[in-house]
């Protein structure tokens, strides 16, 4: 199997994250896919190649063209009005509640105004390299998809910053850019056929889900902690089925505390006949292995062996596969879970 990945996403390095209202070491940081590119080059089933460039085109198809130019400058212009800070997180969050009665808001024109207009949460710091991270994570995923269009019947984009939490507007969630969102909607528009995003990260993909909810050409259906207790809390209910052309298109399947293999899998069977019954041409997985029995900001069960199973239910649907990594924070076993998920994919 083909595997994309580029040392552009060490230029992204938070030492700093604030959650649970406590600053700590990041969750989400460059040891990560560290772990999953040292197990997967001592593999010879797995063969690496960089990706090519794609340009900004493909992410304003996507997203608003004022979130990629502020991602672009956003760093640099707060950092040259607070010398020496490292990382940059939102001060004030826009709400339209602010603005209740009274016209729409706009970008504001401070940078520490502009920080909180474009990010939705606490937890996903500028950095001085972000951009160039976030970019070269959609280069990843578009390369990794057109290895698949043209003619592998799958490959693996090792994808990060990850991606499914990015709204159309909005960064968080450690995701900057909506790489598999963009793979999607790049599939969809160039090839006139519909297209399939599995999520599979314990956390719910809002940014995915809000991108497609009103579309048919693309299906959403995701596995996630539910979101009664689960990141992001207000989204990814099973009653959220899409709107308008979209309606149907969109599925969840949120998963109660401590789901082991079996469960698990039993939903991913479930989820993979209606994946069946859409008739996409190409399957995009965002692959998530935060699912882990030991993942340190989760909490279900599956262990390295159910992940491969679950690799072998997707192979079932015999779809031209495209797999981007998301989430997964038991650095330890990280690798191993990333390889066997993929190895039960056929890897």
């Amino acid at each position: 199997m083909k595997v994309v990945y580029t040392p552009a996403h060490l230029q992204h390095d938070p030492h700093v994250e604030f959650e649970t209202s406590t600053t700590h070491s990041p969750w989400e940081h460059i040891g990560r896919a560290e772990a999953i590119r040292e197990t997967l080059e001592a593999d010879s089933r797995f063969e690496f190649m960089a990706p090519t460039e794609w340009g900004t085109a493909p992410i304003e198809a996507v997203h608003n063209p004022g979130l990629v130019r502020f991602l672009s400058e956003g760093w640099s212009l707060y950092a040259a009005q607070n010398p020496g800070v490292r990382e940059v997180v939102p001060d004030v969050f826009y709400r339209a509640a602010l603005r209740d009665k009274m016209s729409e808001g706009r970008e504001p024109t401070a940078i520490a105004g502009r920080v909180g207009y474009w990010c939705f949460e606490t937890t996903t710091p500028l950095t001085e390299g972000t951009y160039v991270a976030a970019r070269g994570a959609v280069d990843t995923a578009l390369t990794t998809t057109q290895l698949v269009l043209d003619g592998a019947s799958s490959a693996y984009g090792l994808c990060r910053p990850p991606g499914h939490h990015a709204t159309s507007d909005l960064y968080g969630g450690y995701c900057f850019f909506n790489n598999a969102a963009i793979a999607a909607h790049h599939i969809a528009t160039t090839t006139g056929t519909k297209v399939t995003i599995l999520d599979v990260d314990y956390h719910h993909g809002n940014g995915t889900q809000q991108i497609f909810y009103d579309r048919d050409d693309v299906q959403y259906v995701s596995l996630h902690g539910d979101p009664a207790r689960a990141y992001p809390y207000s989204v990814g209910f099973a009653d959220e089925t899409g709107t308008g052309r979209g309606l149907g298109s969109n599925i969840n399947y949120p998963m109660p505390l401590r789901a082991d293999d079996d469960a698990y899998t039993a939903a991913l069977s479930d989820a993979c006949e209606k994946i069946a019954s859409f008739g996409a041409s190409t399957l995009i997985v965002s692959l998530g292995l935060d699912t882990y029995i030991t993942d340190p900001i989760s909490d279900l069960a599956v262990t390295t062996d159910g992940m491969r199973r679950c690799g072998e239910i997707v192979r079932q649907l015999a779809m031209p596969t495209v797999v981007l990594q998301e989430g997964g924070y038991d650095v330890n076993a990280l690798g191993a879970n990333v390889q066997s998920w993929l190895v039960g994919l056929g890897a």
